[in-house]
């Protein structure tokens, strides 16, 4: 997206010069000139990819969502990027601030790939598309965010796009979750696929961008008309798009709004090795004078475990904070039992004791199953909202914690206090903590679950009225505050005698 955003400067000027020249006094001094509109902010060209389909070697591959998209009226479909993508290097000093002046650097050649998921039907469309910097913690690529928001994301409409943006996903790393990287997991199919390193990964998710506003010679949307271009990445994908907002975005104004997802303390290099490494501060801000949204969204790992609350910052114009209490930045829904959900049964919406994601990580105690997916959902639908007609979601109380900023302040039965609510934490059923735990190499991500037993639920709640009456009280505040949202209620109502039961009643 090239052109700045409009102006009303000079429409308003000109309505003032007509209601004065239709005036019949004669005795007024003249009226001085409207004063000029400010310039418009000019913005560099994004270089256009050239786009073309995968060989015919096998399935595109990609850890989602296991249920067939046609079930619920999408379809996938996979390219191929290639191009000149920049670096870049700072101007000035790259302050805490996050203002940061940069310029374009070295060049190289490289090739990757996008996944598209799009409705079936173009009547379906919302207008929105969803660009997310897919996740290469594991040593391969997946895409979380799609993975906790994809209910919320296929139900509107949206269309989402994954990009492998990072080296890591083509090419592997040295100590993988598994050797499930792109060209592992089909050689046939993305051998020709070539990542000059991630000094060239902003500018690659530019091109991206490029190709789906501004199609060149593939549309990679089969003729969908984009409304609204947001992007979206979680965990080391959140903490680049801090990166690129803060350095890439004032260059080229590539998105209507962005989602930083879990994000962690400062920000990954401006450029790294093997080029001359920039490294940034390690406290990073959004910057202040940005001209679309940003909505950052935190689990407690995320505060206090990955050190966010070093980079908190008050709600603004352009910036939502929402800390969510009870919540993990890996758990139970997004990567182990919600890649089956098409958002229909209750039984996802359970409070559940897990230890793990089968054949992949196991964990010393279960795993987190808060409200984080639930709540995210929200905070799509209220980022769409705000980049639509400019409405601002909520704004969210932090999570509570001492004076040092160390530890949690907790209730009587062991949740935190503060943060975005909801029935989860207001009605429990469970501790539910982000703080980490022993096991398998990322199980410090995942959180706990500890389950109250029976005598404790009748304690609270005496009986399955009463705890579905707290739940009910729970959720019409959630919803009330605009936290939940009313399609994920029904869920979460139907989902309360099951819960009593699986607790109380077995």
């Amino acid at each position: 997206m090239q052109s700045a955003r409009p102006h009303l400067g000079l429409a308003l000027g000109l309505t003032a010069i007509l209601l004065t020249a239709c005036s019949d006094s004669n005795d007024r001094a003249p009226m001085a000139p409207a004063p000029e509109p400010p310039p418009a902010p000019s913005y560099l060209p994004i270089a256009q990819p050239e786009v073309a389909d995968p060989p015919d070697a096998g399935n595109l591959f990609l850890l989602s969502t296991t249920f067939d998209l046609a079930d619920v009226g999408y379809r996938q479909r996979e390219f191929f990027l290639a191009g000149e993508a920049t670096a870049f290097r700072n101007v000035s000093e790259l302050g805490s601030d996050g203002a940061w002046e940069v310029e374009p650097a070295e060049t190289a050649t490289y090739r990757t790939r996008v996944v598209v998921y799009q409705p079936l039907d173009a009547e379906n469309f919302s207008g929105t598309v969803l660009v997310e910097w897919l996740n290469v913690t594991a040593g391969f690529d997946t895409g979380p965010s799609y993975g906790s928001g994809h209910v919320e994301i296929l139900r509107q409409g949206h269309v989402w796009v994954g990009v492998s943006a990072q080296r890591v996903g083509i090419e592997g790393s040295e100590t993988p979750v598994a050797p499930l990287h792109l060209k592992a997991a089909n050689p046939a199919r993305y051998e020709s696929l070539d990542h000059p390193g991630d000094s060239f990964s902003y500018d690659m998710f530019s091109q991206a961008a490029q190709a789906l506003r501004e199609p060149g010679n593939m549309d990679l949307l089969d003729g969908l008309e984009i409304e609204h271009l947001v992007a979206m990445g979680e965990s080391q994908s959140a903490g680049r798009l801090v990166t690129y907002i803060n350095a890439v975005h004032p260059l080229y104004n590539t998105f209507d709004g962005y989602m930083v997802h879990s994000r962690g303390d400062g920000a990954p290099a401006l450029a790294q090795s093997p080029l001359e490494p920039i490294t940034t501060p390690d406290s990073v801000l959004i910057r202040e004078d940005l001209n679309v949204p940003v909505f950052n969204f935190q689990t407690e790992t995320d505060v206090l475990l990955l050190g966010s609350i070093n980079d908190r910052q008050p709600d603004s114009d352009q910036f939502r904070l929402w800390e969510v209490a009870g919540t993990a930045h890996g758990d139970y829904y997004s990567f182990i039992i919600g890649r089956e959900d098409t958002g229909e049964d209750p039984r996802f919406l359970l409070v559940e004791e897990a230890n793990g994601i089968p054949g992949f990580l196991n964990c010393a105690r279960p795993v987190n199953a808060g409200p984080m997916a639930w709540v995210f959902g929200a905070a799509l639908r209220a980022l769409d909202t705000w980049v639509r007609d400019g409405t601002p979601p909520p704004t969210g109380e932090p999570l509570a914690v001492d004076d040092s900023g160390s530890a949690f302040l907790k209730d009587d039965l062991g949740n935190v206090l503060g943060g975005v609510r909801t029935p989860w934490v207001d009605a429990p059923v469970a501790i539910l903590s982000g703080e980490g735990q022993e096991g398998d190499r990322l199980c410090f991500l995942f959180g706990t679950t500890v389950l109250f037993d029976a005598a404790q639920m009748a304690s609270l709640y005496v009986d399955q009225a009463g705890y579905e009456a707290a739940v009910a009280e729970a959720l019409d505040e959630a919803i009330a505050g605009g936290f939940l949202l009313e399609e994920d209620a029904v869920r979460i109502r139907a989902a309360a005698p099951l819960q009593w039961q699986a607790q109380v009643q077995e």
